[in-house]
């Protein structure tokens, strides 16, 4: 009997383990067993061939229907050359597909009418017909005995080939050109049948408590399912096991943080705080009040708080991070707020100073007592030497109550008095090195508290930033008149003509507008590439795209200044100008002194003009979800209606057609975000979210199994808290050892 450590070439041989490790990068039987089917084929389902997309590597289960072997001959330098040709149609009860082979007369002796069969290849197409070349195949019959690599045993490959073609479920593994599905198939039936129980790594109790299967079923089961429902609880059991093994460390995370004390910031009475509340000039929401009842609770603890705040697009999270910050200077402390761009931080920095008025003041004529003061820190081109260092030596000494900052607030010069709250705006453009390098400049851990506009659905949230506690901001401040938004197809000219006659009206009407493009565009020194943090979607037509160049805003502006936009107040912004032609442009924009801006990505977040009513998207299906959700916020913030207008020369029956449609049908963020998560790839939840690494979810779904990952948490938080080290649940840390690689375990380790 083997273990879940034994060496796959102790079980399969030489040969056939060196071909699983060279391609698919197995090498135990733990690797094997968790080499999971991607689905399961039915003899006789109705598998639509006709769905199949040219240029896919799949696996069909289909019947021979047809058959017809002639042969040709070709001309070579040395003379005629005899080539064989067998043309076999295939189909599965609604569709049909052609497979043709060359010179592969010895083979085809295999097939034969009404033979089923797993035919694997790449879609191509020939005379507008889709068609295999040379399929690699295996006729599922008990007689037949392929591959013979892969079953030094007749006797036990034909009982095994009797066993799957007798099974309702054949597994169909992810596989390569060189292995295919059928041998991995092979390789796990010959390993079940020599493999002795794994250890479970989870208790009896908490099996029974969530009405788990124990492992060694869970594993049989999924490979060799002996029912529907039995293999639906196997991968239940074994996405509870992925879930858990993510859990886990984030709850360890969790409680490392507390274990490490901090400086508890009550504020005082009659401070800053309570100065802001009286002179705001609205009410705060429901919302608001709450986060801010937790969140000031939280700053008072003697362990860092470390939560995330998710909200709406305008739905006042910046009014929350400052009555924080306040709390902070009210008890000796500094706050500093991280900003993903120059544009962001300055306008943060315009807000809060906007804000807070007299209060921000300090040193400056007009200051209140107990004023503080904002400082702002930015890279050293788009600061003066002379102004670096005065705002370094304002952080230095303490005369920064708040402190605003781009990536700079990172480096060795800037250094902090007392950090005792850390605001990082926009998350996920950050890496967890760059949150802790700030964190890392206070004597006592500081208080976090990150904010995004991207809404997140919760089972994302518990699981990509699990180590932080979430609260969700929805509801929008009272005034707000809302935002309609429609595509706008670009190859109609009567569309775009009244596109730009609606922006026409809205300046007439004393508004102002945004037109956004995906690209800068060509300049002396540039590269004309898009912005870098263009998001460029899953479901976008790479090919098509590349026919043509995306619209830039170098050669947009010129072309509505001179044209549909003629004689009104036009600028552009983008990501390649200094920071004081951009801090002009935007102080310009908000005073009203300019009425169109001609904008990339970087007006995104952030930016607060409560006079802008329209936005017009340019080539807008080179966007996400999330990001025309981030765009369109920056209009309809004031009182007058806004419009977003999404031009796309995009068809709408596509994937990225409808994936417009439904930015256009929904306002609500959260229901985007769900919309969003449901039409890209889910990635892994260590890697493409935040550090790019390779995933290791198999089968846990983010969307679909919100209960799922709901009790892992709540498994997992019981075990932590009674074990942190898990020195009582050996098999269990073994097993989170294994599930996380190396690169993603440290990373987990950091946050």
């Amino acid at each position: 009997m083997h273990s879940m450590e034994t060496p796959l070439r102790t079980v399969l041989g030489n040969s056939t383990a060196k071909k699983l490790a060279d391609r698919l990068d197995m090498h135990t039987v733990s690797d094997l067993m968790h080499h999971f089917p991607r689905r399961y084929a039915e003899r006789g389902e109705h598998t639509d061939l006709g769905s199949l997309e040219v240029g896919e590597e799949v696996t069909v289960l289909a019947q021979v229907q047809a058959m017809n072997e002639r042969q040709t001959f070709t001309s070579r330098a040395k003379g005629n050359s005899r080539l064989q040709i067998a043309e076999v149609t295939v189909g599965d009860g609604r569709s049909k597909l052609k497979l043709t082979f060359f010179n592969q007369k010895q083979r085809m002796r295999q097939l034969q009418v009404g033979t089923w069969a797993l035919f694997a290849g790449k879609v191509t197409r020939f005379n507008n017909n889709l068609q295999i070349t040379n399929a690699e195949f295996n006729a599922l019959d008990p007689l037949e005995l392929l591959d013979p690599d892969f079953a030094d045993n007749p006797e036990a490959a034909a009982k095994e080939a009797v066993e799957v073609f007798a099974g309702e479920l054949i597994p169909v593994y992810p596989a390569t050109a060189k292995v295919q599905t059928w041998a991995i198939a092979r390789c796990v039936q010959v390993t079940l049948a020599t493999m002795e129980p794994p250890l479970d790594p989870l208790s009896v109790a908490l099996l029974r408590r969530r009405g788990l299967l124990d492992l060694n079923t869970a594993l049989r089961e999924i490979h060799r399912p002996s029912s529907r429902g039995l293999l639906q609880r196997a991968k239940k059991r074994l996405a509870f096991d992925e879930a858990l093994a993510l859990q886990i460390t984030l709850a360890q995370r969790r409680h490392e943080a507390r274990a490490h004390p901090t400086a508890p910031r009550p504020g005082v009475r009659g401070g800053l705080l309570d100065a802001f509340d009286a002179r705001l000039p609205f009410t705060l929401t429901g919302g608001q009040r709450e986060i801010g009842e937790v969140v000031s609770r939280e700053l008072t603890d003697s362990y860092p708080m470390h939560r995330l705040l998710q909200g709406e697009v305008g739905s006042g999270k910046t009014v929350c991070a400052l009555r924080a910050m306040l709390q902070v200077v009210d008890s000796g402390g500094q706050a500093a707020l991280l900003a993903p761009t120059e544009v962001l931080a300055s306008q943060h920095a315009r807000s809060l100073r906007k804000l807070l008025g007299p209060f921000a003041m300090a040193g400056e004529l007009g200051a209140v007592e107990h004023a503080t003061r904002i400082t702002l820190v930015t890279g050293k081109s788009s600061m003066t030497a002379a102004a670096r260092r005065n705002a370094e030596l304002e952080v230095f000494s303490g005369e920064a109550g708040i402190v605003v900052g781009t990536h700079a607030l990172l480096t060795d010069a800037v250094q902090f008095a007392d950090l005792g709250l850390v605001v990082v705006d926009e998350q996920h453009r950050f890496g967890v090195e760059q949150r802790d390098a700030l964190r890392a400049k206070s004597k006592l851990p500081p208080h976090v508290l990150v904010m995004t506009a991207t809404p997140i659905p919760r089972t994302v949230a518990i699981t990509v930033y699990g180590d932080l506690e979430v609260s969700a901001l929805a509801e929008l401040p009272a005034g707000r008149a809302g935002i309609t938004t429609h595509v706008v197809p670009a190859g109609d000219q009567r569309w775009m003509d009244r596109t730009w006659k609606r922006v026409r009206e809205e300046v007439a009407a004393g508004r102002q507008a945004y037109i956004v493009c995906p690209r800068i565009g060509e300049e002396t020194g540039g590269t004309g590439g898009p912005e870098d943090d263009l998001e460029i979607p899953a479901d976008l037509d790479q090919e098509q795209s590349e026919k043509r160049e995306l619209l830039a805003v170098l050669d947009v502006a010129p072309m509505l200044m001179e044209g549909p936009l003629a004689g009104l107040r036009c600028a552009i912004l983008h990501g390649r100008m200094s920071a004081d032609e951009k801090e002009a442009v935007m102080t310009a924009f908000g005073a009203g002194k300019l009425d169109v801006l001609i904008a990339t990505t970087v007006i995104e977040v952030g930016v607060d003009v409560p006079n802008a009513t329209v936005m017009v998207v340019l080539d807008a299906d080179r966007f996400g979800v999330s990001q025309l959700h981030q765009l369109r916020g920056r209009v309809g913030r004031g009182g007058a209606p806004g419009l977003c207008l999404l031009v796309t020369g995009t068809a709408p029956e596509t994937p990225t057609g409808q994936r417009l449609k439904s930015v256009a049908e929904n306002i609500d963020g959260f229901k985007l975000a769900r919309i969003d998560l449901e039409q890209r790839r889910e990635g892994d939840v260590l890697g493409a979210l935040q550090s790019g690494r390779r995933s290791q979810l198999k089968l846990l779904s983010l969307l679909r199994d919100h209960d799922l990952i709901q009790e892992a948490r709540d498994e997992a938080t019981a075990i932590v808290e009674a074990d942190p080290s898990l020195s009582d649940h050996q098999p269990l840390a073994a097993a989170v050892r294994a599930f996380l690689d190396p690169d993603s375990a440290d990373y987990l380790s950091k946050g």
